[in-house]
């Protein structure tokens, strides 16, 4: 993979302009986006920059945190709080991601969407209302684990940490994750998966694999 240095702002650009001249597959007005990356990769802040650069061409967005989606405690912590396997398999509900989120958003779909289901915190429901995005809309997932799920994605954007990088960027009390994120490299293979690539080593100074594929 070769790899070009590129500054944040001209990467929200390059992908915002890619977005705002692709139509969506699948037969529905609206288009998917992933940004995969752990949480040492701060996907979150691409997300916000992207919605600003969407918002001001005109389109609709709506942000979904992986995070909001986590399962039960009861679930999730069935094998202690720091099972990295767990982690990898237990802790998304990855099934009310599809319920809530991608199919209001198929072909014929209502376009209902959840924006979150659980606190982690409080441990219950967040009880948060759904929101309706229009058609043209976009809906950007971002969080950690995302591909591998077959998830309908438009765009599949992944952030790319080494394993030395990442276990630099991670906080010393979620290092036990660190596993999780190993296999994730060798049984999905993210950076093969995702449509656009960016090293995230340097956070200051990203790269990339190269523009995203020609809208459609």
């Amino acid at each position: 993979m070769q790899w070009e240095a590129i500054t944040w702002d001209r990467l929200t650009d390059a992908l915002a302009e890619h977005l705002l001249r692709t139509a969506p597959e699948g037969g529905g007005p609206w288009l998917r986006v992933a940004l995969d990356g752990a949480p040492a990769a701060h996907p979150e802040d691409l997300a916000g920059r992207l919605a600003e650069a969407l918002r001001l061409g005109g389109r609709e967005v709506h942000r979904v945190d992986a995070h909001g989606f986590l399962r039960p405690a009861s679930l999730r912590l069935e094998y202690g709080h720091h099972d990295a396997d767990a982690y990898y398999t237990e802790w998304f509900d990855r099934r009310a991601l599809w319920r809530e989120v991608f199919t209001p958003l198929e072909a014929g779909g209502t376009g209902r969407v959840l924006p979150d289901l659980w606190d982690p915190v409080t441990d219950r429901a967040t009880r948060s209302p759904y929101t309706r995005l229009a058609p043209g809309g976009v809906l950007l997932l971002h969080g950690p684990l995302l591909f591998g799920q077959w998830f309908p994605f438009d765009l599949s954007v992944h952030l790319s940490l080494s394993p030395a990088a990442l276990e630099r960027a991670t906080p010393q009390d979620e290092r036990w994750t660190l596993p999780a994120f190993a296999r994730y490299e060798a049984e999905v293979a993210p950076a093969g998966a995702a449509d656009v690539v960016v090293r995230v080593d340097h956070p200051r100074r990203p790269a990339w694999s190269g523009p995203p594929p020609t809208g459609h």
